[in-house]
């Protein structure tokens, strides 16, 4: 579907912001008209697609370099996107769970390629799935070959899938009440042997609660976000800043629903793979963290830099990234770009070669979130990028067009 959704008629509308870098005058900067340039296509993708609203933001190594705000934040109350509008980022938590325990790493408290049992003992699947049967839901398992480690965890290799994204763990989870998840049933494979996206990450949020005797979001505002000044994120949004949360959208055949936000303080179940709330600047404050090595924008030091260097690197060896079916496309389309040739570092996808998907650098880090958000950090180019915006299906064709038209014009014209 690609018409003009009917909601967005009168209420499409756009403001950005153009910045100028300070400091370094090397710093990567994007032209006056390539801002304009983002500008201009942003605005027709919320005039001529069903998207109510998006926020896209470049930063270089010193401070952002381009934000603009697009279309609606609120389309039933007609209160027009801006920069500082809060997104339910989902996934996008991954990677600051994972640089969370790569602090622990750095102190000793845990060990990549430590069992994770030895910090979870008990709560982890030791079983792989042999056979299963979709007409009754039925299985056989056997015992796994070999342990999960921390550093499978971080490589979503640990063979913990979603029901989202797998064919066995869909309907056997559905089928269950109250739906269960992953760690009541066995690996989708043995640890080490594919790449599967899935659970791992809310098992890392466990092990970084057991490990500092902290809930993760009482971690995560400790060690990362008060250092960083991540003042706009968290797991919940207070009642004074909820005027500021993009509504959430489903795309059905005539268009997309729009949700309405709860009224008052806004939370969410914490778990270290998903939840956090948050902004295009805020977010990135933590790509800045990562394009300079473990410094925050105030020279805060939070991970040294051979740390982030290790986590940029490819940590599956001759494995690569998997397409990841979609059994409910109402949720997701199969993902993610880069599928086949991709590796994968501590907690980031990590891009392999120059492909006609994207136009980042080889070496590159990125995630997503499932409802639309996304991010990438390119070290060679010297920025990162994150792209938001609030509806489902993920990965819908749309989504990618507008991913993949922003992120042309943003290497078009970078000086």
């Amino acid at each position: 579907m690609r018409s003009k959704g009917s909601i967005l008629g009168m209420m499409a509308c756009m403001s950005s912001i153009l910045i100028t870098t300070h400091g370094n005058a090397q710093m990567p900067i994007l032209s006056e008209d390539g801002q304009t340039a983002i500008d201009d296509f942003l605005d027709r993708v919320v005039h001529d697609t069903y998207i109510p609203g998006v926020v896209a933001l470049v930063t270089n190594r010193d401070g952002v370099i381009y934000a603009g705000a697009f279309g609606s934040r609120n389309v039933a109350q007609g209160v027009p996107m801006t920069v500082d509008s809060i997104f339910r980022i989902a996934s996008m938590t991954k990677p600051i769970t994972s640089a969370a325990v790569m602090m622990l790493v750095e102190e000793g408290d845990v060990g990549l390629d430590d069992p994770a049992s030895n910090y979870l003992p008990g709560r982890l699947p030791v079983e792989v799935f042999e056979t299963f049967d979709p007409t009754d839901n039925s299985f056989t398992s056997r015992p796994a070959n070999g342990q999960m480690t921390v550093r499978h965890l971080l490589a979503h290799t640990s063979g913990l899938g979603y029901n989202l994204f797998n064919e066995i763990l869909f309907p056997l989870l559905r089928s269950q009440r109250p739906p269960a998840t992953q760690l009541n049933h066995p690996l989708l494979h043995d640890p080490g042997a594919r790449w599967t996206y899935g659970e791992s990450t809310r098992v890392l949020g466990y092990l970084v609660e057991s490990v500092s005797g902290q809930g993760v979001d009482a971690f995560l505002a400790e060690h990362v976000f008060t250092p960083l000044g991540m003042n706009e994120t968290g797991f919940s949004v207070v009642s004074e800043n909820n005027d500021r949360l993009v509504t959430f959208h489903t795309l059905v055949e005539n268009g997309l629903v729009e949700q309405p936000n709860p009224e008052g303080t806004v939370s969410v179940l914490v778990r270290g793979d998903g939840g956090l709330f948050s902004t295009a600047r805020d977010y990135a404050r933590f790509m800045r963290l990562i394009l300079n090595g473990g410094l925050g924008d105030d020279g805060v030091r939070l991970l040294a830099a051979d740390t982030v260097d290790l986590m940029a690197q490819n940590h599956i060896g001759d494995l690569r990234v998997e397409l990841m079916p979609a059994p409910n496309p109402a949720m997701s389309r199969p993902f993610p770009l880069g599928a086949g040739a991709d590796t994968f570092g501590l907690g980031f996808q990590i891009t392999a070669e120059h492909d006609s998907a994207t136009m980042r650098s080889p070496g590159s880090l990125s995630w997503a979130g499932i409802n639309n958000t996304q991010f990438w950090i390119d070290p060679d180019a010297g920025i990162g990028a994150v792209l938001l915006m609030q509806y489902r299906p993920f990965y819908d064709d749309t989504a990618i067009e507008t991913l993949q038209g922003f992120e042309a014009l943003v290497y078009e014209h970078l000086q």
